[in-house]
Protein backbone atom coordinates (compact mmCIF):
# COMPACT_ATOMS: atom_id res chain seq x y z
CA UNK A 1 0.00 0.00 0.00
CA UNK A 2 1.27 3.34 -0.69
CA UNK A 3 0.66 6.72 1.61
CA UNK A 4 -1.98 8.87 0.22
CA UNK A 5 0.14 12.33 0.65
CA UNK A 6 -2.00 15.12 2.36
CA UNK A 7 -0.75 17.78 -0.14
CA UNK A 8 0.02 21.15 1.50
CA UNK A 9 0.22 24.54 -0.07
CA UNK A 10 3.56 27.14 0.33
CA UNK A 11 2.65 30.99 0.39
CA UNK A 12 5.59 32.40 -0.56
CA UNK A 13 6.74 36.37 -1.47
CA UNK A 14 9.78 37.33 -3.68
CA UNK A 15 13.65 36.67 -3.12
CA UNK A 16 14.80 39.61 -0.79
CA UNK A 17 12.04 40.07 0.77
CA UNK A 18 10.54 43.31 2.46
CA UNK A 19 7.82 43.51 5.08
CA UNK A 20 5.13 43.14 2.68
CA UNK A 21 6.88 39.91 1.35
CA UNK A 22 6.26 37.99 4.76
CA UNK A 23 3.34 39.60 6.20
CA UNK A 24 1.19 38.52 3.10
CA UNK A 25 2.87 35.37 3.32
CA UNK A 26 1.93 34.41 6.99
CA UNK A 27 -1.37 36.62 6.73
CA UNK A 28 -2.71 34.91 3.51
CA UNK A 29 -2.00 31.10 4.70
CA UNK A 30 -3.78 32.08 7.94
CA UNK A 31 -7.05 33.14 5.50
CA UNK A 32 -6.46 29.98 3.20
CA UNK A 33 -6.32 27.67 6.40
CA UNK A 34 -9.58 29.71 8.00
CA UNK A 35 -11.41 29.37 4.80
CA UNK A 36 -10.60 25.54 3.78
CA UNK A 37 -8.89 23.50 6.46
CA UNK A 38 -5.95 22.69 4.49
CA UNK A 39 -2.47 22.86 4.95
CA UNK A 40 -0.95 26.40 4.17
CA UNK A 41 2.22 27.12 5.17
CA UNK A 42 4.16 30.89 5.05
CA UNK A 43 7.50 30.44 3.66
CA UNK A 44 10.22 33.38 2.51
CA UNK A 45 12.39 33.30 -0.20
CA UNK A 46 15.50 35.48 1.10
CA UNK A 47 16.86 36.32 5.03
CA UNK A 48 14.53 38.91 6.89
CA UNK A 49 15.52 42.30 7.14
CA UNK A 50 15.96 44.25 10.32
CA UNK A 51 12.34 46.25 9.65
CA UNK A 52 10.73 43.11 9.39
CA UNK A 53 12.04 41.30 12.24
CA UNK A 54 11.05 44.14 14.72
CA UNK A 55 7.45 43.86 13.03
CA UNK A 56 7.44 39.99 13.80
CA UNK A 57 9.20 40.66 17.15
CA UNK A 58 6.52 43.08 17.91
CA UNK A 59 3.30 41.15 17.42
CA UNK A 60 5.48 37.73 19.01
CA UNK A 61 5.54 35.58 15.86
CA UNK A 62 8.20 33.74 14.45
CA UNK A 63 9.59 34.46 10.72
CA UNK A 64 8.18 31.91 7.83
CA UNK A 65 10.62 28.92 7.27
CA UNK A 66 13.70 30.13 4.50
CA UNK A 67 12.60 28.06 1.45
CA UNK A 68 14.87 28.69 -1.32
CA UNK A 69 14.65 26.55 -3.89
CA UNK A 70 11.08 24.99 -4.87
CA UNK A 71 12.00 22.13 -7.25
CA UNK A 72 10.33 18.55 -6.29
CA UNK A 73 11.71 16.65 -3.78
CA UNK A 74 11.77 12.78 -3.08
CA UNK A 75 9.59 14.09 0.02
CA UNK A 76 7.31 15.37 -2.51
CA UNK A 77 6.29 11.76 -4.15
CA UNK A 78 4.80 9.20 -2.58
CA UNK A 79 6.76 6.95 -0.55
CA UNK A 80 5.89 3.66 -0.46
CA UNK A 81 5.91 3.00 3.82
CA UNK A 82 7.31 -0.51 3.54
CA UNK A 83 7.70 -1.25 6.69
CA UNK A 84 11.28 -2.51 8.07
CA UNK A 85 12.03 -5.84 9.22
CA UNK A 86 14.71 -7.12 11.88
CA UNK A 87 17.96 -9.18 10.00
CA UNK A 88 16.84 -12.43 10.76
CA UNK A 89 13.84 -13.60 10.06
CA UNK A 90 13.59 -15.91 7.48
CA UNK A 91 13.50 -16.16 3.76
CA UNK A 92 9.88 -17.75 3.69
CA UNK A 93 8.63 -14.56 6.12
CA UNK A 94 9.95 -12.52 4.12
CA UNK A 95 8.72 -14.22 0.79
CA UNK A 96 5.27 -13.94 2.58
CA UNK A 97 5.58 -10.06 3.14
CA UNK A 98 6.76 -9.39 0.01
CA UNK A 99 3.31 -10.72 -1.54
CA UNK A 100 1.30 -9.44 0.79
CA UNK A 101 2.54 -6.28 0.24
CA UNK A 102 2.65 -6.77 -3.34
CA UNK A 103 6.80 -5.42 -3.34
CA UNK A 104 9.97 -6.80 -4.37
CA UNK A 105 12.45 -5.04 -2.18
CA UNK A 106 12.01 -5.10 1.98
CA UNK A 107 14.09 -3.51 3.94
CA UNK A 108 16.02 -4.52 6.95
CA UNK A 109 16.47 -2.22 9.55
CA UNK A 110 17.77 -1.90 13.08
CA UNK A 111 15.90 -1.08 16.04
CA UNK A 112 17.29 2.81 15.69
CA UNK A 113 15.93 3.01 12.41
CA UNK A 114 19.20 3.13 10.54
CA UNK A 115 19.12 0.62 7.44
CA UNK A 116 20.90 -2.33 7.82
CA UNK A 117 20.51 -3.61 4.03
CA UNK A 118 17.96 -4.67 1.37
CA UNK A 119 16.28 -8.31 0.27
CA UNK A 120 14.96 -8.72 -2.51
CA UNK A 121 13.20 -11.58 -4.85
CA UNK A 122 16.14 -12.22 -6.58
CA UNK A 123 18.38 -12.86 -3.84
CA UNK A 124 15.30 -15.25 -2.26
CA UNK A 125 15.61 -17.00 -5.52
CA UNK A 126 19.21 -17.66 -5.98
CA UNK A 127 18.57 -19.85 -2.71
CA UNK A 128 16.54 -22.08 -4.95
CA UNK A 129 19.06 -21.53 -7.65
CA UNK A 130 22.16 -22.02 -6.55
CA UNK A 131 23.93 -25.26 -5.93
CA UNK A 132 24.42 -24.67 -1.66
CA UNK A 133 26.91 -27.62 0.45
CA UNK A 134 25.10 -29.40 3.30
CA UNK A 135 26.59 -26.67 5.54
CA UNK A 136 24.54 -23.45 4.65
CA UNK A 137 21.80 -23.75 7.00
CA UNK A 138 24.61 -23.27 9.29
CA UNK A 139 26.87 -21.26 7.90
CA UNK A 140 23.74 -18.70 7.52
CA UNK A 141 23.52 -19.05 11.35
CA UNK A 142 20.29 -19.84 11.62
CA UNK A 143 18.08 -20.14 14.67
CA UNK A 144 15.86 -23.03 15.80
CA UNK A 145 12.50 -20.46 16.06
CA UNK A 146 13.07 -20.43 12.18
CA UNK A 147 13.40 -24.03 11.24
CA UNK A 148 10.05 -24.42 13.93
CA UNK A 149 8.10 -21.37 12.06
CA UNK A 150 9.16 -22.42 8.52
CA UNK A 151 8.44 -26.06 8.93
CA UNK A 152 5.17 -25.69 11.23
CA UNK A 153 6.47 -27.55 13.47
CA UNK A 154 6.67 -28.00 17.66
CA UNK A 155 9.49 -27.86 20.21
CA UNK A 156 9.55 -30.86 22.00
CA UNK A 157 13.18 -30.18 23.66
CA UNK A 158 15.71 -27.77 23.30
CA UNK A 159 15.51 -24.14 23.18
CA UNK A 160 14.23 -22.03 20.09
CA UNK A 161 16.09 -19.38 21.14
CA UNK A 162 19.56 -21.10 20.35
CA UNK A 163 21.40 -20.98 16.51
CA UNK A 164 21.95 -23.60 14.66
CA UNK A 165 25.86 -22.81 13.98
CA UNK A 166 27.79 -25.63 13.20
CA UNK A 167 27.35 -28.64 11.24
CA UNK A 168 25.38 -30.57 7.61
CA UNK A 169 21.94 -31.07 7.05
CA UNK A 170 20.97 -34.56 6.07
CA UNK A 171 18.13 -37.18 5.74
CA UNK A 172 18.60 -40.34 7.62
CA UNK A 173 17.02 -43.28 4.65
CA UNK A 174 19.50 -45.45 5.76
CA UNK A 175 20.07 -48.23 8.21
CA UNK A 176 20.82 -47.28 11.65
CA UNK A 177 24.19 -49.52 10.64
CA UNK A 178 25.11 -47.09 7.90
CA UNK A 179 23.49 -43.88 9.94
CA UNK A 180 26.56 -44.17 11.86
CA UNK A 181 29.13 -43.47 9.01
CA UNK A 182 27.64 -40.33 7.92
CA UNK A 183 26.20 -38.29 10.43
CA UNK A 184 28.85 -36.22 12.45
CA UNK A 185 28.83 -34.70 15.63
CA UNK A 186 26.59 -30.96 15.43
CA UNK A 187 24.64 -32.32 12.48
CA UNK A 188 20.81 -31.45 11.67
CA UNK A 189 19.14 -34.97 11.14
CA UNK A 190 15.61 -35.22 9.27
CA UNK A 191 14.30 -38.44 9.85
CA UNK A 192 10.77 -40.78 10.32
CA UNK A 193 9.28 -42.54 13.09
CA UNK A 194 11.67 -45.32 13.35
CA UNK A 195 12.96 -45.09 17.73
CA UNK A 196 16.98 -46.80 16.44
CA UNK A 197 17.66 -44.10 13.64
CA UNK A 198 15.99 -41.59 16.47
CA UNK A 199 18.67 -43.04 19.13
CA UNK A 200 21.24 -43.46 16.66
CA UNK A 201 21.20 -39.51 15.56
CA UNK A 202 21.52 -38.63 18.90
CA UNK A 203 23.82 -40.67 19.75
CA UNK A 204 26.53 -39.85 17.28
CA UNK A 205 26.35 -36.26 18.51
CA UNK A 206 23.73 -34.41 16.55
CA UNK A 207 22.66 -31.34 17.24
CA UNK A 208 18.78 -31.26 16.62
CA UNK A 209 16.47 -34.13 15.01
CA UNK A 210 13.32 -33.29 13.23
CA UNK A 211 10.86 -36.06 12.95
CA UNK A 212 8.31 -35.91 10.15
CA UNK A 213 4.95 -37.35 9.39
CA UNK A 214 3.57 -36.05 12.72
CA UNK A 215 5.20 -39.22 14.19
CA UNK A 216 5.00 -39.66 18.01
CA UNK A 217 8.29 -39.01 20.42
CA UNK A 218 8.65 -41.57 23.16
CA UNK A 219 9.17 -40.41 26.67
CA UNK A 220 12.72 -42.32 26.33
CA UNK A 221 14.19 -40.65 23.34
CA UNK A 222 13.02 -37.07 25.26
CA UNK A 223 15.09 -37.79 27.65
CA UNK A 224 18.06 -39.12 25.97
CA UNK A 225 17.73 -35.85 23.76
CA UNK A 226 17.52 -33.65 26.61
CA UNK A 227 20.74 -35.08 28.59
CA UNK A 228 22.80 -35.19 25.27
CA UNK A 229 22.03 -31.65 24.25
CA UNK A 230 19.78 -32.63 21.75
CA UNK A 231 17.03 -30.26 19.94
CA UNK A 232 13.84 -31.98 19.45
CA UNK A 233 11.56 -30.91 16.63
CA UNK A 234 8.35 -32.32 15.16
CA UNK A 235 6.74 -31.32 11.59
CA UNK A 236 3.49 -33.16 10.09
CA UNK A 237 5.58 -32.39 6.60
CA UNK A 238 7.18 -35.75 5.15
CA UNK A 239 10.96 -36.21 4.79
CA UNK A 240 10.72 -34.62 1.25
CA UNK A 241 8.88 -31.65 1.89
CA UNK A 242 10.73 -31.15 5.31
CA UNK A 243 14.16 -31.35 3.57
CA UNK A 244 12.59 -28.60 0.64
CA UNK A 245 11.77 -26.37 2.84
CA UNK A 246 14.23 -26.14 5.62
CA UNK A 247 16.39 -23.84 3.36
CA UNK A 248 13.81 -21.47 4.06
CA UNK A 249 13.82 -20.74 7.13
CA UNK A 250 17.19 -19.46 7.00
CA UNK A 251 17.92 -15.39 8.12
CA UNK A 252 17.74 -12.89 5.79
CA UNK A 253 21.15 -11.56 7.01
CA UNK A 254 23.01 -14.17 4.81
CA UNK A 255 21.75 -13.08 1.81
CA UNK A 256 20.32 -9.32 1.77
CA UNK A 257 22.98 -6.33 0.41
CA UNK A 258 24.50 -4.24 3.00
CA UNK A 259 26.90 -3.12 1.12
CA UNK A 260 27.24 0.39 -1.70
CA UNK A 261 23.29 0.53 -1.11
CA UNK A 262 21.78 3.26 -3.23
CA UNK A 263 19.88 5.43 -1.15
CA UNK A 264 18.35 8.66 -1.45
CA UNK A 265 17.91 11.45 1.00
CA UNK A 266 14.39 12.81 1.78
CA UNK A 267 15.56 16.43 0.96
CA UNK A 268 17.09 15.35 -2.68
CA UNK A 269 16.00 16.76 -5.57
CA UNK A 270 14.21 14.56 -7.66
CA UNK A 271 16.06 15.95 -11.81
CA UNK A 272 19.30 15.19 -9.48
CA UNK A 273 18.47 11.50 -8.63
CA UNK A 274 16.76 10.67 -11.70
CA UNK A 275 19.82 10.06 -14.22
CA UNK A 276 21.30 7.78 -10.58
CA UNK A 277 17.89 5.74 -10.72
CA UNK A 278 17.55 5.40 -14.60
CA UNK A 279 21.49 3.73 -14.50
CA UNK A 280 20.67 0.88 -11.90
CA UNK A 281 18.90 -2.16 -12.25
CA UNK A 282 16.89 -1.99 -9.02
CA UNK A 283 13.34 -1.14 -9.16
CA UNK A 284 12.85 0.15 -5.88
CA UNK A 285 15.50 1.75 -3.34
CA UNK A 286 15.76 3.34 0.38
CA UNK A 287 14.84 6.49 1.46
CA UNK A 288 16.40 8.20 4.65
CA UNK A 289 15.85 11.11 6.96
CA UNK A 290 18.75 13.40 7.53
CA UNK A 291 19.60 11.72 10.57
CA UNK A 292 20.04 8.33 8.13
CA UNK A 293 16.81 6.60 9.52
CA UNK A 294 14.59 4.59 7.09
CA UNK A 295 11.34 6.16 5.72
CA UNK A 296 10.33 4.11 2.77
CA UNK A 297 10.50 3.54 -0.84
CA UNK A 298 10.61 4.79 -4.09
CA UNK A 299 10.43 3.30 -7.12
CA UNK A 300 11.35 4.32 -10.79
CA UNK A 301 7.36 4.75 -11.29
CA UNK A 302 6.90 6.74 -8.35
CA UNK A 303 9.19 9.05 -9.84
CA UNK A 304 7.54 9.56 -13.02
CA UNK A 305 3.95 10.22 -11.51
CA UNK A 306 5.89 13.00 -9.06
CA UNK A 307 4.02 16.13 -8.52
CA UNK A 308 5.93 19.48 -8.14
CA UNK A 309 5.63 22.00 -4.98
CA UNK A 310 1.73 23.60 -4.48
CA UNK A 311 3.02 27.04 -4.62
CA UNK A 312 1.15 30.46 -3.67
CA UNK A 313 2.57 33.82 -4.61
CA UNK A 314 2.29 36.73 -3.21
CA UNK A 315 3.72 39.81 -3.73
CA UNK A 316 5.28 39.33 -7.03
CA UNK A 317 4.82 37.56 -10.60
CA UNK A 318 8.06 37.76 -12.02
CA UNK A 319 9.66 34.75 -12.68
CA UNK A 320 13.64 36.72 -11.94
CA UNK A 321 12.34 37.98 -8.41
CA UNK A 322 10.73 33.86 -7.92
CA UNK A 323 11.78 31.31 -5.44
CA UNK A 324 14.99 29.21 -7.24
CA UNK A 325 13.10 26.78 -8.76
CA UNK A 326 9.59 28.13 -9.63
CA UNK A 327 8.89 26.69 -12.72
CA UNK A 328 8.94 22.85 -11.79
CA UNK A 329 6.09 23.95 -9.15
CA UNK A 330 2.74 23.67 -9.23
CA UNK A 331 1.54 27.35 -9.25
CA UNK A 332 -1.92 27.92 -6.98
CA UNK A 333 -2.52 31.53 -6.90
CA UNK A 334 -1.40 34.78 -7.33
CA UNK A 335 -2.06 38.22 -5.45
CA UNK A 336 0.10 41.31 -6.27
CA UNK A 337 0.14 44.60 -6.55
CA UNK A 338 2.91 45.25 -9.44
CA UNK A 339 3.27 45.72 -13.29
CA UNK A 340 2.35 41.72 -14.79
CA UNK A 341 5.79 39.91 -15.58
CA UNK A 342 6.84 36.54 -16.89
CA UNK A 343 5.92 34.08 -14.53
CA UNK A 344 4.22 31.47 -16.62
CA UNK A 345 1.71 28.45 -15.66
CA UNK A 346 1.12 25.09 -16.67
CA UNK A 347 -2.75 25.72 -15.89
CA UNK A 348 -4.87 28.72 -15.05
CA UNK A 349 -4.60 29.82 -11.41
CA UNK A 350 -6.17 32.30 -9.49
CA UNK A 351 -4.68 35.88 -10.18
CA UNK A 352 -5.88 38.69 -8.41
CA UNK A 353 -3.78 41.96 -9.36
CA UNK A 354 -4.56 45.47 -7.95
CA UNK A 355 -3.28 48.72 -8.58
CA UNK A 356 -2.69 49.39 -5.23
CA UNK A 357 0.17 50.18 -2.50
CA UNK A 358 0.86 47.61 -0.73
CA UNK A 359 -0.38 43.04 -1.45
CA UNK A 360 -1.57 43.28 2.16
CA UNK A 361 -4.10 45.97 1.15
CA UNK A 362 -5.30 43.14 -1.01
CA UNK A 363 -5.80 40.18 1.75
CA UNK A 364 -7.19 42.58 3.76
CA UNK A 365 -9.97 43.01 1.44
CA UNK A 366 -9.97 39.33 1.08
CA UNK A 367 -10.04 38.62 4.93
CA UNK A 368 -13.35 41.27 4.67
CA UNK A 369 -14.63 39.40 1.57
CA UNK A 370 -14.74 36.09 3.25
CA UNK A 371 -15.98 37.44 6.56
CA UNK A 372 -13.27 35.64 8.36
CA UNK A 373 -12.26 37.55 11.43
CA UNK A 374 -8.83 39.48 11.70
CA UNK A 375 -7.33 39.16 15.27
CA UNK A 376 -4.79 41.26 16.84
CA UNK A 377 -1.65 40.18 15.58
CA UNK A 378 -2.41 39.34 11.37
CA UNK A 379 -4.03 43.28 12.00
CA UNK A 380 -0.64 44.42 12.78
CA UNK A 381 1.39 42.10 10.57
CA UNK A 382 -0.98 44.02 7.78
CA UNK A 383 -0.84 47.29 8.97
CA UNK A 384 3.09 46.52 9.22
CA UNK A 385 3.60 46.05 5.36
CA UNK A 386 1.25 48.62 4.17
CA UNK A 387 3.03 52.18 6.15
CA UNK A 388 5.96 49.93 5.02
CA UNK A 389 5.44 49.87 1.42
CA UNK A 390 3.58 53.22 1.46
CA UNK A 391 6.43 54.94 3.12
CA UNK A 392 3.58 55.94 5.87
CA UNK A 393 1.32 57.16 2.76
CA UNK A 394 4.10 59.31 1.28
CA UNK A 395 4.96 57.14 -1.36
CA UNK A 396 2.68 57.59 -4.77
CA UNK A 397 1.60 54.19 -5.00
CA UNK A 398 -0.48 55.19 -1.48
CA UNK A 399 -4.01 55.29 -2.63
CA UNK A 400 -6.73 56.45 -0.07
CA UNK A 401 -7.99 52.13 0.02
CA UNK A 402 -4.62 51.72 1.29
CA UNK A 403 -4.41 53.96 3.75
CA UNK A 404 -8.25 53.61 4.90
CA UNK A 405 -7.03 49.99 5.47
CA UNK A 406 -4.16 50.59 7.26
CA UNK A 407 -6.12 52.87 9.47
CA UNK A 408 -9.19 50.35 10.20
CA UNK A 409 -6.08 47.52 10.77
CA UNK A 410 -4.19 49.95 13.32
CA UNK A 411 -7.48 50.09 15.38
CA UNK A 412 -7.74 46.54 14.94
CA UNK A 413 -4.13 45.67 16.61
CA UNK A 414 -3.78 48.68 19.05
CA UNK A 415 -1.29 50.76 17.19
CA UNK A 416 -0.51 54.22 16.98
CA UNK A 417 0.46 54.08 13.69
CA UNK A 418 2.44 57.27 13.38
CA UNK A 419 4.14 56.39 16.61
CA UNK A 420 4.84 52.87 15.54
CA UNK A 421 5.66 53.66 11.89
CA UNK A 422 8.70 55.91 13.40
CA UNK A 423 10.02 52.81 15.23
CA UNK A 424 9.36 50.30 12.58
CA UNK A 425 11.61 52.45 9.89
CA UNK A 426 13.77 53.24 12.79
CA UNK A 427 14.60 49.33 13.14
CA UNK A 428 14.58 49.10 9.38
CA UNK A 429 17.22 51.90 8.89
CA UNK A 430 19.39 50.73 11.64
CA UNK A 431 21.99 49.36 9.85
CA UNK A 432 25.24 50.27 11.73
CA UNK A 433 26.30 46.15 12.24
CA UNK A 434 25.72 45.29 8.42
CA UNK A 435 27.66 44.39 6.14
CA UNK A 436 28.15 46.54 2.73
CA UNK A 437 26.67 43.35 0.76
CA UNK A 438 23.59 42.69 3.09
CA UNK A 439 22.68 46.42 3.04
CA UNK A 440 23.02 46.31 -0.70
CA UNK A 441 20.66 43.31 -1.18
CA UNK A 442 18.08 43.39 1.57
CA UNK A 443 15.90 44.66 -0.98
CA UNK A 444 17.09 43.97 -3.92
CA UNK A 445 14.83 43.02 -7.23
CA UNK A 446 15.64 42.25 -11.02
CA UNK A 447 13.35 43.47 -14.07
CA UNK A 448 14.12 43.30 -17.86
CA UNK A 449 13.99 46.42 -19.64
CA UNK A 450 13.87 45.15 -23.38
CA UNK A 451 16.68 43.24 -23.88
CA UNK A 452 19.05 45.11 -20.70
CA UNK A 453 18.47 43.64 -17.43
CA UNK A 454 18.72 45.52 -14.81
CA UNK A 455 18.92 45.46 -10.72
CA UNK A 456 17.83 47.46 -8.41
CA UNK A 457 18.21 47.91 -4.59
CA UNK A 458 16.57 50.67 -2.07
CA UNK A 459 17.34 51.67 1.24
CA UNK A 460 14.45 54.19 2.90
CA UNK A 461 15.69 55.58 6.46
CA UNK A 462 14.36 58.82 8.22
CA UNK A 463 18.59 59.33 9.10
CA UNK A 464 20.03 62.17 6.45
CA UNK A 465 23.01 61.91 7.95
CA UNK A 466 23.03 57.63 7.83
CA UNK A 467 22.06 57.86 4.12
CA UNK A 468 25.17 60.32 3.51
CA UNK A 469 27.46 58.34 4.98
CA UNK A 470 25.82 54.82 3.47
CA UNK A 471 27.20 56.91 -0.28
CA UNK A 472 30.09 56.55 -0.04
CA UNK A 473 30.24 52.40 0.70
CA UNK A 474 27.62 51.57 -2.03
CA UNK A 475 29.45 53.50 -4.54
CA UNK A 476 32.48 51.32 -3.37
CA UNK A 477 30.46 48.16 -3.41
CA UNK A 478 28.59 48.32 -6.45
CA UNK A 479 31.66 48.52 -8.59
CA UNK A 480 32.88 45.54 -7.40
CA UNK A 481 29.63 43.66 -7.48
CA UNK A 482 28.25 44.78 -11.13
CA UNK A 483 31.00 43.26 -12.20
CA UNK A 484 29.97 39.37 -11.72
CA UNK A 485 26.19 39.88 -11.66
CA UNK A 486 25.28 39.52 -14.85
CA UNK A 487 23.33 42.64 -15.13
CA UNK A 488 23.68 45.31 -17.84
CA UNK A 489 22.91 47.90 -15.08
CA UNK A 490 22.44 48.59 -11.39
CA UNK A 491 20.71 51.26 -9.43
CA UNK A 492 20.52 51.71 -5.84
CA UNK A 493 17.74 54.10 -4.26
CA UNK A 494 18.95 56.22 -0.82
CA UNK A 495 15.55 57.02 0.02
CA UNK A 496 15.09 59.84 2.83
CA UNK A 497 11.54 59.30 4.17
CA UNK A 498 11.17 62.84 6.02
CA UNK A 499 12.54 64.64 2.76
CA UNK A 500 10.83 62.75 0.14
CA UNK A 501 13.63 62.19 -1.91
CA UNK A 502 16.22 59.90 -3.57
CA UNK A 503 19.91 59.55 -4.17
CA UNK A 504 20.18 57.15 -7.05
CA UNK A 505 23.71 55.48 -7.51
CA UNK A 506 24.19 54.04 -11.09
CA UNK A 507 26.46 51.18 -12.07
CA UNK A 508 27.08 49.92 -15.59
CA UNK A 509 28.00 51.12 -18.89
CA UNK A 510 25.42 54.02 -19.91
CA UNK A 511 23.41 53.82 -16.61
CA UNK A 512 24.12 57.26 -15.48
CA UNK A 513 23.00 58.45 -18.95
CA UNK A 514 19.62 56.29 -18.71
CA UNK A 515 18.66 57.28 -15.37
CA UNK A 516 19.31 61.43 -16.36
CA UNK A 517 17.08 60.75 -19.73
CA UNK A 518 14.55 58.79 -17.60
CA UNK A 519 13.90 62.12 -15.46
CA UNK A 520 14.51 64.90 -17.76
CA UNK A 521 18.13 66.17 -15.84
CA UNK A 522 21.30 67.24 -18.48
CA UNK A 523 23.14 64.01 -19.53
CA UNK A 524 26.20 65.70 -19.66
CA UNK A 525 26.04 67.51 -16.34
CA UNK A 526 25.05 63.91 -15.13
CA UNK A 527 28.04 62.31 -16.78
CA UNK A 528 30.84 64.79 -15.52
CA UNK A 529 30.21 63.98 -11.90
CA UNK A 530 32.59 62.84 -9.48
CA UNK A 531 30.39 60.26 -8.33
CA UNK A 532 27.94 58.46 -10.13
CA UNK A 533 24.62 59.80 -8.32
CA UNK A 534 21.56 61.67 -9.19
CA UNK A 535 20.06 63.34 -6.80
CA UNK A 536 16.08 62.75 -7.53
CA UNK A 537 13.61 65.05 -5.49
CA UNK A 538 9.90 63.86 -4.72
CA UNK A 539 11.00 60.10 -6.12
CA UNK A 540 9.99 56.98 -3.02
CA UNK A 541 8.52 54.58 -4.99
CA UNK A 542 11.36 51.93 -6.98
CA UNK A 543 7.49 50.53 -8.24
CA UNK A 544 5.49 53.57 -9.21
CA UNK A 545 8.52 55.84 -9.86
CA UNK A 546 11.88 54.65 -10.98
CA UNK A 547 10.99 51.35 -13.21
CA UNK A 548 8.42 52.76 -15.24
CA UNK A 549 10.66 56.08 -15.96
CA UNK A 550 13.73 53.85 -16.55
CA UNK A 551 11.84 51.31 -18.92
CA UNK A 552 10.48 54.67 -20.65
CA UNK A 553 14.05 56.05 -21.36
CA UNK A 554 15.21 52.44 -22.77
CA UNK A 555 12.32 52.27 -25.03
CA UNK A 556 12.96 55.90 -26.85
Amino acid sequence: MEQELKRKTMVIGHRNPDTDSICSAICYANLKRALTGDEYVPARAGHVNGETQFVLNYFGLEEPKLVEDVRTQVKDIEIRKTKGVADNISLKKAWKIMQENNVVTIPSVRPDGTLEGLITVGDITKTYMNIYDSSILSKANTQYSNIIETLEADLLVGDADVYFDKGKVLIAAANPDLMEFYIEPHDLVILGNRYESQLCAIEMGAACIIVCEGAGVSMTIKKIAQDRGCTVIATTYDTYTAARLINQSMPISYFMTREHLITFNSDDYTDEIREVMASKRHRDFPILDKEGRYLGMISRRNLLGARGKQVILVDHNEKNQAVAGIESAEIQEIIDHHRLGTVQTMSPVFFRNQPLGCTATIIYQMYQEAGVKIDKAIAGLLCSAIVSDTLLFRSPTCTPVDEMAARALAKMAGLDIEKYAMEMFGAGSDLKDKSDEEIFYQDFKRFTAGKVLIGVGQITSLNGEELQHLRGRMIAFMDKAHEGSGLDMTFFMLTNILTESTDLICQGQGAVQLAAKAFHLDIEEAKDQEEPVLNLPGVVSRKKQLIPELMLAEQD
